[in-house]
């Protein structure tokens, strides 16, 4: 009798599989028989199992729980008399493949925040700080708002926080007592509005010193994502900081659902690493809905224009990372002088304005429209609902 055969009384290979699918790794949030690391299972006719198990690294300082719960779910199994492990270690090729699978479930798996499903969620990224980042989150904010829309703007950039200053708005975050939950600070711009939450409306003061490390930021931003009535809004822009570190991806994870905006500068060094935020991203499965090139060229007053950083960084960008260029930002002295007096440059005029005004246009229209619930079933089904509640109080 061929000793690879299961008895009639021992499971089969599908049984051990199946249980196996209960065994999840700790770090990857994923069953280990879904990320291929479950590479082979024999079962003897005396009822011992073999199963070899395919780790990210050999030295897996989760291997120990990994093997116990392998060792207690197929000790499990009806007619199983021994499980015999044994250990490989994951291709390159393998692990990028479990990598991309254990991002793909964790983007359809997102916790519940109070951002409600109708909202356009924006991050606004950079590769490098210095970029002019902060600026364009807040200058997209005023003219979206401008234009009548209900606009979120969360700071997430914790230990750099500037845009309080550049909206010109002072204050401290306080509770919203019917939700229990924290109210963000209103600015009203025309007729709209922008919603802000920041750290700093948090601290005593601008120049307090946040010396947190990647847990408590991401903890910090979970909150404004979990614990803010954000209450309805068109988009939502998030001011990320700079780079790829744990707010990025923590924010990635929480907010499946977000799009990506991605500022750099005409220079060859910020487009580079521009690329890194694009391709983290996308590993995370966001859209990248285009770039902004800031401090294009310098407009001097009789309206010559002088390219002092270089320029077709914003052309290069988008071509590398297959997005439209949604516009480029003059280096326009207006814009400083506007956000340190607290009224962005985007709500007055001139050559920065004009083209924040027309990014605005394309994002609005074109690349990254606000969700449209009009026709939707939920939203037909809670109007009724709320008819039925008018006509019976």
């Amino acid at each position: 009798m061929d000793e690879t055969l299961p008895t009639s009384a021992g499971p089969s290979e599908a049984d051990v599989l199946g249980v196996l699918r209960g065994v999840i790794d700790p770090e990857l949030g994923t069953d280990i028989v879904e990320l291929g690391m479950a590479r082979a299972v024999t079962i003897n006719a005396d009822g011992r199992v073999d199963v070899t198990i395919a780790l990210t690294t050999s030295g897996c300082p989760l291997r120990a729980q990994i093997q116990r719960d392998v060792r207690a779910r197929v000790s499990d199994l009806p007619g199983v008399s021994s499980v015999h492990l044994s250990w490989e270690e994951l291709s390159p090729e393998e692990k990028a493949t479990a990598m991309a699978r254990a991002r793909f479930n964790v983007s359809r798996n997102a916790p519940d925040t109070e951002i409600p499903a109708t909202t356009k969620v924006l991050m606004v990224a950079s590769g490098k700080g210095g970029v002019g980042k902060s600026s364009v989150t807040i200058n997209l904010a005023a003219a979206m708002a401008a234009r009548g829309m209900t606009i979120g703007v969360m700071d997430a950039d914790i230990w750099g926080f500037s845009v309080p200053r550049m909206l010109g708005v002072e204050g401290r975050l306080g509770g919203s007592p019917e939700v229990g939950k924290i109210a963000p600070i209103e600015v009203p711009i025309g007729s709209g509005v922008v919603k802000v939450v920041s750290m700093g409306f948090l601290v005593d003061n601008e120049e307090s010193a946040l010396m947190w490390r990647g847990l408590i930021l991401n903890r910090a931003v979970q909150h404004f994502c979990e614990d803010v009535a954000w209450g309805q809004m068109d988009y939502l822009l998030i001011d990320m900081p700079p780079g790829t570190g744990d707010v990025q991806m923590g924010l990635a994870k929480m907010l499946p659902q977000a799009e990506m905006v991605v500022v750099t500068t005409p220079t060859l060094a910020a487009q580079k690493v521009a690329v890194r935020v694009a391709n983290m991203g996308r590993a995370n499965y966001l859209r990248i809905v285009g770039v902004v090139e800031n401090m294009s060229a310098y407009v001097a007053p009789d309206g010559s224009r002088h390219e002092l950083f270089g320029t077709g960084g914003g052309d290069a960008l988008a071509a590398q990372v297959g997005a439209p260029l949604l516009g480029s930002i003059p280096l326009d002295g207006a814009v400083a002088a506007a956000g340190d007096a607290g009224r962005p440059v985007a709500l007055g005029e001139g050559p920065a304005a004009d083209a924040y005004r027309d990014i605005v246009e394309r994002i609005v229209t074109e690349a990254a429209p606000p969700v449209d619930m009009a026709g939707c079933s939920a939203r037909l089904l809670t109007a009724a609902e709320n008819a039925l509640d008018a006509a019976s109080a």
